[in-house]
């Protein structure tokens, strides 16, 4: 592994431990010229997962991108960073075991709403409006209604 700091290809690992639930392996390295430590992330290599955007257009699935939506949809809610962390985790796990290499985005909106709901209703609501598009107060005053509907019967 090359060192960040003075470019020798030789390191020496001093720690290794499993993260992201297994999916990677974080090692701790020292360099053996100039004896600096750096963290390297070790995980398998996955196919590519490619979204089918609304327009037709296909573009790589960034969950970095859905991080942001969902801090986004979260704001000013107390809602911590790492649960928005999970969420994604799991509709990425979710998806490479489910679907093959491509997605429709709306599969995946679908996905993210779904889980939304368990976790905060006025981020579910934020991010509902953004994914569904309403062209009206009253079609966001529909979807707010039935879900308060959804709620009331249990089923949310």
């Amino acid at each position: 592994m090359k060192c960040p700091f003075c470019g020798e290809q030789d390191s020496r690992v001093l720690d290794s431990r499993a993260s992201r639930e297994g999916a990677a392996v974080r090692r701790r390295r020292e360099c053996t010229r100039c004896s600096n430590r750096f963290t390297t992330m070790e995980k398998v290599e996955e196919e590519p997962i490619v979204v089918i955007k609304r327009d037709g257009r296909r573009e790589l699935f960034d969950s970095a991108k859905i991080l942001r939506g969902l801090i986004l949809a979260g704001q000013k809610r107390d809602i911590p960073l790492s649960t928005w962390e999970k969420v994604v985790e799991k509709l990425e796990q979710e998806l490479r075991s489910r679907y093959t290499r491509e997605v429709a985005s709306e599969q995946i909106g679908e996905l993210i709403l779904s889980k939304l709901r368990h976790i905060d209703e006025v981020a579910y609501v934020r991010f509902a409006s953004v994914f569904h598009q309403f062209p009206d107060v009253e079609t966001f005053k529909a979807e707010l209604e039935e879900m308060i509907q959804k709620k009331k019967e249990g089923r949310l």
